[in-house]
């Protein structure tokens, strides 16, 4: 694929302007149109910061497994309490905003940054957006609050009850079978996923809760997060949010063991869909381990450095 194919497939994947993308880059937004346009060439390291930058929005098929040696190294240096959460209101707002605006934008919302900011924050109800997309945000936020609230119990362990509790918060008001496994069989839009069989979905969580609620070491964190939830998200126990509960449980997973938590941002949504199917299906868990610890590296400078 040559760098305008590269270009136009990183615009349409990340949703970013011609002028975001030119930022990316560290170029001009002039220089970057003629690139497009194909009146200009970018010289040597100018390909190679396309290359990388359309690597890490739509994936690779080749990730380096030292590269994610060094990668955990620097993610066991992230540390973070539920009450470096909770107890910070900048950074509990930041969470807030960024992790609902993130997720609902990967299932669809259209809703802007600013938007999400308004209706979270503000308390204001937007003519330009649908009913259903500010109350997926407001349902995220309940849903992500009331997380954090079970998070600071003592003797807090992951159940069927945290899974089926997420769901209904996420999606009340949303679905009819809100909090309620599916009883039907279903499919991933464009994807080459099986699902599980709704019949087995009660075993097949219980199975996954046994995994989660296992005892593992700091180094075993991003190893952990990466198999439970490509797991989780193959069984698929919900008709709809199993993306949104998904991710909200890969959160607590990662602030239980007191590891700053993943943040999946949109841009991304391509390589983190691409990622997840290889390791459902091919399970080679690698890419996503890589793609996992590079979303807590992200979350940390979003989030908490600042």
């Amino acid at each position: 694929m040559n760098y305008v194919k590269q270009l136009r497939a990183i615009l349409k994947a990340s949703g970013w302007t011609q002028a975001e993308l030119a930022s990316q880059l560290n170029v001009s937004f002039v220089t970057l149109n003629s690139w497009i346009n194909n009146k200009a060439k970018p010289r040597k390291k100018a390909l190679e910061a396309i290359r990388l930058v359309y690597f890490q929005v739509l994936g690779t098929d080749s990730l380096n497994v030292g590269y994610l040696e060094e990668l955990k190294e620097k993610v066991e240096s992230l540390k973070i309490n539920i009450s470096q959460i909770t107890e910070k209101k900048e950074v509990l707002d930041r969470l807030i905003l960024h992790l609902t605006y993130h997720t609902n934008v990967i299932e669809g919302s259209t809703m802007t940054l600013d938007d999400t900011k308004a209706v979270l924050f503000d308390n204001r109800v937007l003519a330009n957006r649908t009913q259903i997309e500010q109350l997926e945000a407001r349902n995220h936020r309940a849903a992500l609050i009331w997380l954090l609230g079970e998070l600071q119990t003592i003797s807090f362990e992951f159940s069927e009850n945290t899974i089926k509790s997420l769901h209904l918060r996420l999606m009340n008001g949303i679905i009819e079978n809100a909090g309620i496994y599916r009883n039907h069989s279903v499919r991933i839009m464009g994807s080459h996923v099986s699902v599980a069989n709704y019949l087995k979905v009660p075993e097949l969580i219980e199975e996954l809760l046994s995994e989660i609620n296992t005892k593992f070491s700091e180094k075993e964190v991003i190893n952990k997060l990466s198999n439970t939830h490509a797991v989780f998200e193959k069984i698929h126990p919900f008709s709809d949010g199993n993306g949104r509960v998904g991710r909200l449980l890969m959160l607590a997973q990662a602030i239980k063991a007191g590891t700053i938590p993943p943040l999946v941002i949109k841009e991304r949504r391509q390589a983190y869909y691409k990622y997840l199917e290889i390791a459902q299906t091919d399970n080679k868990l690698v890419p996503l381990q890589v793609f996992i610890a590079e979303s807590i590296i992200s979350a940390d400078e979003i989030l908490f450095t600042k």
